[in-house]
Order: structure tokens, then sequence, then C-alpha cells
């Protein structure tokens, strides 16, 4: 049996007429760049995270970035975040000419750990980015409360989480800002790049607009120099058909991870801890087990689609030597990054294909 770690095709099978039907719209209005796809996508984001605002960015990544520049953070600033994620987090961080510093991750939820993070604040920093990994949001908190001590923006990294939540908040709605990835494999996964900033300050939404399009306001005046981080419309049409579906899908994630929590009870295999403070929706089913490496290939040998996320913490990275950090320096993320496997979670599993799943690392434990 092949089970894949995601099967994009079996959720494009169900809704292809609906989806080639509004790319036909965009296309046909010859509006290509911006319009009222992207216009409405923002209107139903901004209502799924429960905020007042939202802005369509070309991607993730820029959502980040777009979110640092309007903030004004750059050279001689300090940002605060995790080097447990994936690389666009730190990355924009350098990108504007900020120092990334990180903080050590708390060892269940793979999230920044709140308690360490004020010994690393420094009249330098300017803002906290927690990450809301693999569909569980940070405890947040926490983190607003340092944050508004020592006069700090939060932005949120829910790439992997948008409409998870904690203590009934939406992802993106707690922090000053919230950043969404609309990349493929994601719960809600355009058919490309595409990303998403959601605020409920009107100021700060207003300038992230202005940002995307080069900073100019009007045509050809430029008051700051910004990017071109602008949403396609055919992505925005794309995610339109998808977006009702979101709840629906990411309850299916929720009663997988439940199959599968229940088929490893008693095991060696650590299934993911979910706090009672949240409701995560699993953009991630991530395991740990001591034999990682053994289990992958294993996996790999019988057809299972698996991967690691992450494999190398950034302050190990070499682009990253000149931060100083070093080998054991956040003992956790790095303990982390040898222990976890991400298993097969989509809604379109069957039975079948979950249990081949368990049998096969049960049989591989034994």
């Amino acid at each position: 049996m092949h089970v894949p770690l995601l099967d994009l095709k079996a959720q494009y099978a169900k809704i292809k007429k609906d989806v080639l039907a509004a790319i036909g719209e965009v296309l046909d209005s010859q509006i290509c760049i911006g319009g009222p796809k992207v216009a409405e996508l923002e209107k139903q984001a901004a209502a799924v995270s429960d905020c007042k605002f939202a802005v369509g960015v070309s991607s993730g990544t820029d959502a980040i970035l777009a979110s640092l520049m309007s903030l004004g953070i750059g050279a001689g600033d300090e940002v605060i975040t995790t080097p447990f994620t994936f690389f666009a987090t730190a990355g924009c961080i350098a990108r504007v000419g900020a120092k990334p510093v990180f903080v050590d991750i708390d060892p269940k939820t793979y999230n920044i750990n709140p308690a360490m993070i004020e010994k690393a604040i420094t009249k330098k920093t300017k803002a906290i980015i927690p990450v809301h990994l693999y569909g569980q949001m940070a405890a947040m908190d926490p983190i607003m409360s340092m944050a508004q001590k020592h006069n700090l923006y939060v932005i949120e990294d829910a790439a992997q989480s948008i409409s998870s939540t904690y203590k009934g908040r939406k992802a993106g709605s707690v922090g000053t800002c919230g950043c969404f990835s609309f990349f493929p494999s994601k719960n809600l996964g355009g058919i490309g790049d595409g990303g998403m900033i959601v605020t409920n300050d009107e100021k700060l939404a207003g300038k992230m607009k202005v940002m995307r399009d080069h900073g100019q306001n009007p045509t050809y005046y430029y008051n700051f120099v910004g990017g071109n981080f602008r949403l396609d419309p055919i992505q925005a049409a794309a995610l339109l058909v998808k977006l009702p579906y979101l709840d629906e899908w990411s309850e299916a994630r929720r009663k997988n991870a439940e199959y599968y929590n229940k088929k490893f009870a008693g095991t060696e295999v650590k299934t993911p801890y979910i706090s009672s403070d949240c409701m995560t929706v699993y953009n991630q089913y991530v395991i740990r087990v001591s034999n990682r490496d053994g289990l992958l290939k294993h996996l790999k040998e019988n057809g299972i689609g698996c991967a690691v996320y992450y494999p190398m913490p950034l302050h190990l990275q070499k682009c990253f030597e000149y931060l100083g950090y070093k080998d054991g320096d956040f003992p956790e993320s790095e303990k982390a990054a040898e222990e976890v496997l991400a298993l097969p979670i989509y809604p379109e599993l069957t039975e079948e294909m979950k249990d081949y799943v368990v049998q096969s690392i049960l049989e591989t434990l034994g």
C-alpha cells in the first residue's frame, strides 16, 4: 500500500469544477492584479480570524517580512523568536537587518517557552515572533504580558495554524498582527504561493497595503520603500472555493489524530501534546521516537510518506553562524530535531491507510 504524506489530488478531485470556474472568472475579467477576488478573500480571512482587517500578500514569508517592515523594524533592532521553526521566521528578521534572538521551546508543545523570553529581552528588542507550530497556538497570555511590559510588538507566525484557538481566541487575533501561509500543503492551501496578514490595527493595515505595492501611494509616488508582495487573484479565487471547507477539513484532521492517539496508547510512541487551552488544526501530526531515522527509513521503504519538521534548529544553520550560537545552547530544540516525525494526517485518509501506518510503526518498534 502507498500512503503519501499529503494527497492534494484527492482534495482537488472534490472541488475541481468549482476551482476551475473561479479561475475562469478571473481570466475572463482580466483583472490580474488585486481586484474583487483578493478583496473578498481578505474580508473572509479577517472574519475567520476574528480580526477587523486582513491584507493579502504573496506568501507566508512575505507576510512576516511586510509585517516587520511596516512596524519599522530594521538595522540595530532585535527580534525574539524560536530556533525550532521553518527558516522564514528568522530569515525575515535577518532580511530587514535586525538580529534574530532565539529562545528555546517547550518540549511538549514545541512552541517557544514563555518562561525563557524575558531574560532574552534587551534595550534593542523591538518584537517577539511566537510560532504556532504544527497547528497549535503558543501560550499567548504570558507572551503578551511580557510584550506589554516592555512595549514590544508581537507578530504571530500562524503560517501553520489558521483558525486554531488559544483560550477561545483565534490565531492572528491576539498579537499586533498575525501571518498566514497559503502554501499548497497548508490546511488552507492555494495552487501556488500566497499569504495573509490579519490585524485589528486599522492604521497598520493601511500601511501594509501600501507596503505590499512597493510603498506607492498614490501611483508612482513613494513615501517609503516597500516590496512587491501582492496576492495573485487566481490564488484568491482558488482559496475562496476552499475556505468554506476549512472547519470540516480541520475537524477531520483532529479525528485522524484521535485515531492515531488511541492506537499508539501504551507504546513508546510519544503522540502530540495538545494544551487544554488550545484547539489545534493539526497542520502536522508529529510523533517522537528515539530511533527516528530508523523509523523514517522503514516507513519510506514501505510506501508511507513521512517527514522531519525540522532536522536542524536555526541557531545551528550555517547562515546564522554570525550570531554566535553553538551546539547545546537550546537543548530542547536540538533534541526535538533528532526525534520528531510527521505522519499522514490529511482528511482523505481511509481507515485502512491509517491502520497500515500504525502497523508499520509498531512492527518496527516491536
